[in-house]
């Protein structure tokens, strides 16, 4: 299975949330292939969302979500389609 497949599986069908260092320890791989790899899911017509989170000692991380499209991300979209 592609790293692709692994990425769309995680966020798109099993609809989880991870960050990228965490889906590269799962596939052995490094969070800006998995980055590139999202980018991809999103080139694909999927909402995928970068949501920051901090911890109770103060730390940051980000997770990816795949989400229900906002009507700004749509328009844009239809924008982009017309050229």
């Amino acid at each position: 299975m592609s790293l692709y497949s692994k990425v769309f599986s995680v966020l798109v069908t099993e609809g989880r949330e991870a960050s990228a260092k965490q889906m590269a320890n799962w596939f052995n791989s490094t969070p800006a292939v998995v980055a590139a790899r999202v980018s991809e899911v999103r080139g694909a017509g999927f909402a995928v969302y970068n949501n920051t989170k901090t911890d109770s000692k103060g730390r940051t991380a980000s997770f990816y979500r795949v989400g229900t499209p906002t009507r700004a991300m749509v328009a844009a979209g239809q924008r982009a389609l017309r050229g």
